[in-house]
């Protein structure tokens, strides 16, 4: 059987999912493919070459929403459109956040905003279609569940330090 197929090679791309207490920190920005401004959590392209994910993870942070990050997790890595394109996403949780000079680059950056959520607020945003962007809904909800089970560690008793 022989068919065509058109398919979109792609470097790979990065999403952060910034924590300051008990919000996220988000972009919110015009895209064209859909027509609307979408709130997503920071992201690019892989577009450097041979450049770790936690690298441009940490320079995406710093270019879009001004902050750098002492503590960084790989939640995930994922398809992003696997019917038709190769892009593979590395998706973090940053924690431990400091300001610093944002440097936004290219039109739609210029023109976003940032806006901070409640991560209390993530699945009620999700199922009112206020968060309808894939990487966002992926890296929210495992950033969630991540830092729910760091807190259920740090309030189990241990050895060391009896109930």
């Amino acid at each position: 059987m022989r068919f065509e197929r058109d398919l979109v090679h792609h470097p790979g791309a990065v999403s952060v999912v910034p924590v300051d207490g008990d919000e996220a920190v988000l972009v919110r920005q015009y895209r064209a493919a859909v027509d609307l401004e979408v709130l997503e959590i920071p992201a690019g392209k892989r577009d450097v070459a041979g450049e770790p994910p936690e690298v441009t993870a940490h320079r995406e942070l710093a270019e879009e929403v001004g902050l750098a990050a002492r503590s960084l997790v790989k939640l995930a890595e994922f398809y992003n459109s696997i019917g038709f394109s190769d892009e593979l996403s590395h998706v973090f949780l940053a924690t431990d956040l400091s300001e610093v000079a944002d440097d936004r680059q290219g039109e739609e950056e210029q023109h976003l905003t940032v806006e901070r959520i409640r991560l209390d607020d993530v699945p009620a945003l999700i199922a009112a279609r206020q968060l309808v962007d894939a990487k966002t809904v992926i890296g929210l909800l495992l950033a969630r569940e991540h830092l729910a089970r760091e807190h259920l560690a740090r309030e189990q008793p241990s050895p060391e330090r009896p109930a």
